[in-house]
């Protein structure tokens, strides 16, 4: 713990959907979803006007579309998101040699490491500084929570949301912990908390006032003592730069038990495809796929595969959760899900059997469709090569396009051999709406456009650094205290 506010948390606002907004003039002040389109897609972020309607993220799809009917609904643009996430990142690293990114929108800093601030005062003008640069230079707003703790440093950037700044005095952790729900602590999730209610504790200060004895009877030794170190406000976790993901994974606890064998596959097969596409933002791969089932009676199995080589096929990884469901025993209700995939690499070593098995599994449907080569029905749905080519072209909503005409826009939405597009840029109006061919030679996919057209130069930023109380530059002397 520190004596001084000078860990920093970024968080950035609904990044997602905040930036298709800011790329998409004509979904500014909108309802805006982005996720899985199909059947099984899951939320990856709402905006703030669809969270007003319930929507939220890792909710199904199908259920935020009932909720608002009226939001847009867009297929995520990775590469975009990591540029903007780079920009991001560079200018923290200007803060600090110490910087623990998270995930594309969040990150820690070490304030005190970089010299930039070393008490509340220099550290709140570093806060306030950095929010404006990243406006300026990714037309983006952040949330920024400074604190003596990276555990208080996430609570005050959470409190800041959307687009402010809370600063938590060294000192003053208990007093504002103690009427918060226990939700908010680190490692306490849905069943927890349930858990937790049930024996009476809802907030906090419940759980300081309960000593550690007992959260340790309900929780378990390792949990229990650190939920009760946390309840007081202690974590001494340092800010480790720039970690090598030894892993990805995603999970969910579920509200009410799942006792349906067939629901908890759909489940699992569920949570594989997302965390393949964390896999894929991430632009890795990996060669073990684990699986995490919590039961009834907060019991915990994992179990694990090791397949010939790196993959981030989804059809591998969810053929591999199921086997590896297969050998559980989930009598008595599953609590919570999880599927992840570690041994990362850099690279893909596809999986030639599954490929084969997939290729074998096309041939048969075309055969059984009467559209295989050599079908009696084959020749008459062919069509000259030229014409007949682009139309196997696949319009997501929300992609970016060029039209030899039009100029730059994105696709709304298609269907019926149709798509439309609305035309317009970052910078411009909300522009016009056309529909054309799905094959129609002069549209063709494009690459994301910057945010900003001509972003503001902040090279030299930070500009100057604060006198430490020993009156050298750098970190303060003592910053440092024990819990």
């Amino acid at each position: 713990m520190r004596a001084a506010p000078t860990i920093l948390h970024l968080d950035m606002d609904a990044f997602y959907a905040s930036a298709e907004q800011a790329a998409k003039p004509s979904l500014r002040g909108k309802p805006v979803v982005v996720g899985g389109l199909g059947m099984r897609g899951v939320v990856a972020t709402a905006s703030y006007e669809a969270r007003r309607l319930g929507v939220h993220s890792a909710m199904p799809m199908a259920q935020a579309r009932r909720l608002a009917p009226n939001a847009a609904y867009l297929v995520p643009r990775f590469s975009l998101y990591r540029t903007v996430s780079d920009q991001v990142m560079e200018l923290l690293g200007r803060l600090s040699p110490l910087v623990e990114p998270l995930s594309l929108d969040e990150a820690f800093v070490d304030l005190e490491a970089g010299g930039v601030a070393d008490d509340s005062a220099s550290a709140r003008v570093i806060g306030v500084e950095l929010r404006t640069v990243i406006r300026a230079v990714t037309g983006l707003s952040g949330s920024v929570g400074l604190a003596g703790s990276k555990m208080l440093a996430k609570i005050a950037s959470e409190e800041a949301k959307p687009d402010g700044l809370m600063l938590i005095e060294p000192g003053t952790e208990r007093e504002l912990l103690a009427p918060m729900s226990v939700r908010v602590l680190p490692g306490v999730g849905p069943a927890t908390g349930d858990h937790l209610r049930r024996a009476g504790m809802t907030v906090v200060n419940d759980l300081a006032e309960a000593g550690e004895a007992e959260l340790v009877r309900l929780l378990g030794k390792a949990h229990g003592v650190a939920l009760h170190r946390m309840a007081q406000g202690f974590d001494d976790r340092p800010v480790v730069a720039e970690r090598d993901a030894k892993s990805v994974s995603v999970e969910d606890t579920f509200d009410v038990d799942l006792h349906d064998r067939v629901r908890v596959r759909t489940e699992v097969e569920r949570l594989a495809d997302r965390c393949v596409g964390r896999l894929r933002g991430a632009g890795r791969s990996g060669r073990t796929v684990v699986l995490k089932v919590r039961r009834y009676d907060f019991s915990t199995l994992t179990r694990s595969e090791t397949l010939r080589g790196p993959t981030d096929d989804p059809t591998v990884v969810r053929e591999a959760a199921a086997r590896l469901l297969e050998a559980v025993d989930t009598t008595g209700g599953v609590r919570l899900l999880g599927v992840g995939v570690t041994g990362l690499a850099d690279f893909t070593q596809e999986d030639l059997f599954a490929q084969a098995a997939e290729a074998e599994h096309a041939a048969e449907e075309a055969v059984a469709s009467g559209t295989a080569p050599g079908t009696p029905d084959a020749a008459a749905r062919e069509a000259p090569e030229s014409e007949e080519r682009p139309a196997a072209r696949r319009w997501s909503a929300g992609h970016d396009v060029r039209h030899e005409v039009h100029g730059h826009g994105w696709v709304q939405g298609s269907g019926v051999g149709r798509v439309t597009v609305r035309f317009e840029e970052p910078w411009t109006p909300p522009g016009r709406v056309r529909t054309f061919r799905i094959d129609d030679p002069q549209l063709q996919p494009a690459d994301p456009l910057p945010l900003v057209r001509e972003p503001a130069d902040y090279s030299s930023w930070p500009a100057s650094r604060p006198k430490s109380r020993s009156g050298a530059a750098g970190p303060a002397d003592g910053a440092e205290s024990s819990p």
